[in-house]
């Protein structure tokens, strides 16, 4: 990534270059913060969870070196990528698809597709699901003060003559 920013960066001007920095640096946070939050809270419970799990005492519950690290990468890049949530808003704001009172508009809808995301991203335990629906629901409302900061920027301000 940072050889392909090196590579592009002569090609920019100077305020594109500035630009393109302030991005880099927070895609790159925000994925680091999902990482941590995944390999720190999400994965530990789901681990300890499905370590725990049983149907019933007959059937005994392994888990391989390649599942736990399946399971391991899996829930720590979609945690990455899941928190890009504020960049996507903002470039889709840039672009005129959403605006915060769009988003604001159906927040009760985004709450339900948060939850099945994160019911999907984790495994069937309730105390995983709600540690990953609290922060994509904080990003969701991120990306609400993101864009309307956004839109304050771009409308001209009204001088009176």
């Amino acid at each position: 990534m940072v050889e392909l920013f090196c590579f592009i960066t002569p090609a920019l001007y100077e305020n594109e270059k500035k630009y393109s920095i302030r991005v880099a640096i927070t895609v790159f946070l925000l994925f680091v913060v999902g990482v941590l939050m995944s390999y720190f809270i999400l994965f530990p419970i789901s681990f300890r969870f499905l370590g725990t799990y049983s149907v019933t005492e007959i059937v005994e519950s392994n888990i391989t070196l390649k599942s736990y690290i399946s399971t391991f990468t899996t829930l720590t890049l979609v945690m990455g990528l899941v928190f890009q949530l504020p960049v996507i808003a903002y470039f889709l704001g840039k672009l005129e698809v959403v605006s915060s009172g769009l988003l604001r508009q159906y927040r009760k809808y985004a709450f339900l597709v948060i939850m099945i995301v994160a019911a999907v991203i984790t495994p069937p335990d309730l105390m995983t699901l709600i540690l990953v629906t609290i922060p994509l629901y904080m990003l969701y409302e991120v990306s609400i003060v993101v864009l309307k900061r956004m839109e304050r920027r771009k409308k001209p301000i009204l001088t009176s003559p």
